[in-house]
């Protein structure tokens, strides 16, 4: 028996249960792996507030883990006992000290610490598919990145900054805003304290931005679609604040604006380009290119306190859970 976390209703934080499950042994093409640090990431909470569909309940939450591998099953050989894997878990599930995994969805890990791992992976996948496929950032773009203190955030402003932008991002607090300078931001809006529609528009003389990547939705979609100049690209990938309201092909008609709503979970991304775009991301954290920023860790059993904490913004950088030894 392992603990875990488990859902059997969707709603508040605190419909997530700490108790103990039964994991078995690793059958055919499958590894256990005792998890060292296990991600924390908005989509939890979309699930489990039912934002997005979850395959079923009772479930585990969580859609990433690094560990280290602790029994092999048959017809398994690319990984070994004692090997550090990087894994999106199976169908979620990674809330969980040790658990059975495909080992054709592990990624092997270089000597890396895992927390790092598990703060960087999804996020920096995330960072790295909007900067280099979902919009191709150039040098002389002029970007704006909303809750630019994130996991996402982050890496996102760092990214599109090493590829030449200028990088705007919005922060709710003056702190938020300091490590949001630090992490490549050009221009920072603390939106609480000016409108960002009417900063943009300084700062960019009127003309208006490349792009705008808004993991935020309902409270700052329409003021996104604004900021943008004639042919710009809006990239909607996430709803913090909710779910934006719909929105008339008009709207977009006006400026001639392009709008996606990408998701690595649902873009098709083959085996081989989820593993080339993840060396990446390790590459550039290992060379610390990307300064992966693990501001907040929780014991597995108070993830419940994590997600109360990420969805008031009481939080920036990443969150990850330590299971207990």
């Amino acid at each position: 028996m392992v603990k875990a976390i488990r859902v059997y209703e969707l709603g508040a934080p605190e419909v997530m249960k700490w108790e103990d499950v039964e994991i078995g042994e690793p059958k055919q093409g499958e590894i256990r792996v005792k998890n060292k640090a296990i991600g924390v990431n908005f989509i939890d909470i979309y699930f489990r507030t039912g934002v997005y569909k979850v395959p079923q309940i009772p479930y585990t939450p969580g859609v990433e883990a690094a560990g280290v591998v602790t029994a092999t099953g048959p017809g398994v050989n690319d990984v070994k006992i004692g090997d550090l894997v990087y894994h999106p878990g199976s169908v979620m599930g990674t809330y969980v000290e040790e658990q059975i995994v495909l080992a054709d969805k592990v990624i092997p890990l270089p000597p890396m610490d895992p927390i790092v791992v598990a703060a960087a992976m999804t996020k920096g996948l995330t960072a790295r598919f909007l900067v280099r496929t979902w919009f191709k950032v150039e040098k002389g773009h002029t970007v704006l990145v909303h809750a630019a203190a994130g996991g996402v955030g982050s890496l996102l402003c760092q990214w599109a900054n090493m590829l030449g932008a200028i990088v705007i991002g919005t922060v709710s607090t003056k702190e938020k805003a300091l490590q949001a300078k630090e992490d490549g931001c050009h221009h920072v809006i603390i939106y609480k304290e000016e409108n960002f529609v009417t900063r943009v528009d300084e700062i960019t003389s009127g003309e208006g931005l490349d792009v705008v990547f808004d993991s935020v939705g309902k409270d700052t979609f329409e003021g996104s679609l604004a900021c943008l100049k004639p042919r710009g690209y809006m990239i909607s990938f996430g709803q913090s604040s909710g779910t934006p309201d719909p929105v008339p092909l008009s709207v977009l008609a006006a400026k001639s604006l392009f709008l996606t709503r990408p998701s690595v979970r649902t873009s098709g991304f083959s085996k081989d380009e989820m593993r080339e775009a993840a060396k990446e991301v390790l590459t550039n954290v290992a060379a610390g290119a990307l300064r992966v920023r693990v501001n907040h860790t929780y014991p597995l059993s108070q993830a419940a306190q994590a997600h109360a904490d990420m969805a008031d913004r009481k939080t920036s950088g990443s969150i990850v859970l330590i299971p207990e030894e």
